[in-house]
């Protein structure tokens, strides 16, 4: 073993990028656990590694005994042909190479050695990827199953889980591929990194890699919302105010996110730039050229949003995506009405919540006739039909017809 094996072990810590130090530290304290079940306390067991020869050796004290029972004792005859002066209990310095050993003892050690490399080895490795950790990485698809698809990134083996793909994204052996580091999960054999090309960061990451300003953060992407594969909502705002945020992440023709969304498979992205006007911020998200205007609720996040007819159904979105992103992207619930509805849903309210009496020409003795019938609010008498009117009794047909067009036009 000896000079043989701190030998190998030196190139070991070369060739996988280890701390030389801990390893000769991995060495003594390998060599020691494997020693010291054959000593007690008493031996003061000591591994001493001269790195310059390479030379491995035990140093301990053997305490002398009638009878030798093992490595730390020596019997008493012995020690006296050693030291004419010694006595029973006294201990003799002893300095045994490690080649010297019994085999056995050498077998654990070195097995208990290369398990400390292993694991030295894994938390390096372990260490290496923690820097790769929410930073994107480019690869090959090596293959593809049920776990999902299996990337080789150089360094290591990368897995994009099916819940981390985009849907309608597909990919063939040797294909290559670029995605965002969201975790990085250790096994009992392995480390694996987990990818993913659905995580808005993702998206973030690739901003900052095709617009230096957002890299340098003169302007600050402040949230991200997606539907991966069919459109996401990039919130930003301009630190510096000479940097228009919006033209600067377009670039000169677009190009700038024509870059990202090539990379996305031409998933839709919108710049929204923040304001600190919830109004102005909302109409932005769900896109300024299309909102008239908006209208906060006085208690909680709700707004309406009011567009023109034409307009409508690119404020909504394919599928609802538009204001449902948009929502997310400023934390309110947004309804879109057109001037038209918006009226329409006013005054429904405001027949809901108005009494009866508030009503043109109510009298409280047909307001009363019509609480016991059921009718206790403005739209109540909006819904009902002129002919279920008629047929309460103390409804007259005249009364009925004032109080309908009075709630029609209420």
């Amino acid at each position: 073993m000896g000079g043989n094996l701190f030998s190998i072990l030196s190139e070991l810590a070369t060739l996988k990028q280890l701390d030389k130090r801990a390893i000769v530290d991995i060495l003594k304290d390998g060599l020691f656990s494997s020693i010291e079940k054959k000593m007690v306390p008493e031996n003061e067991l000591e591994i001493v590694v001269d790195e310059e020869t390479g030379r491995i050796t035990a140093k301990f004290y053997r305490i002398v005994t009638e009878h030798e029972v093992g490595l730390g004792e020596i019997h008493i005859e012995d020690a006296n042909a050693i030291n004419s002066s010694c006595e029973l209990g006294d201990r003799l310095p002893f300095e045994l190479a490690i080649h010297e050993l019994e085999p056995k003892v050498i077998k654990n050690a070195k097995r208990s050695i290369m398990e400390k490399i292993k694991k030295l080895e894994e938390d390096r490795i372990m260490f290496d990827y923690e820097k790769q950790k929410r930073q994107i990485v480019n690869g090959k698809v090596r293959k593809m199953d049920y776990n999902g698809i299996s990337v080789d990134i150089g360094y290591a083996e990368a897995l994009l889980p099916m819940e981390e793909q985009v849907e309608d994204e597909y990919y063939n052996v040797g294909d290559l591929i670029r995605a965002y580091v969201v975790n990085i999960r250790k096994t009992k054999n392995t480390v694996k990194v987990i990818l993913s090309r659905t995580h808005p960061e993702f998206v973030k990451k690739l901003f900052e890699s095709e617009i230096p300003e957002v890299f340098s953060q003169d302007i600050e992407v402040k949230k991200i919302v997606r539907e991966p594969g069919l459109r996401t909502k990039v919130c930003v705002f301009s630190i510096d105010e000479n940097i228009d945020a919006a033209g600067s992440c377009l670039g000169p023709k677009g190009i700038r996110i024509e870059m990202i969304r090539k990379e996305l498979r031409g998933e839709q992205i919108d710049i929204v730039v923040w304001d600190e006007s919830p109004e102005q911020f909302i109409a932005n998200a769900i896109g300024s050229d299309l909102v008239e205007r908006v209208y906060l609720a006085d208690r909680g996040k709700f707004a309406r949003v009011i567009v023109d007819e034409k307009n409508k159904n690119l404020a909504i979105g394919k599928k609802g995506k538009n204001v449902k992103l948009a929502a997310k992207l400023t934390d309110f619930k947004l309804d879109i009405y057109t001037a038209e509805e918006f009226e329409d849903k006013i005054s429904e309210e405001r027949r809901i919540t108005s009494h009866l009496i508030e009503l043109d020409g109510m009298t409280h003795k047909v307001a009363d006739i019509l609480k016991e019938h059921g009718y206790t609010s403005v739209q109540d008498i909006f819904d009902a039909s002129l002919e279920e009117l008629c047929e309460l009794e103390g409804v007259g047909t005249k009364t009925a017809q004032r109080i309908k067009d009075a709630a029609l036009y209420f």
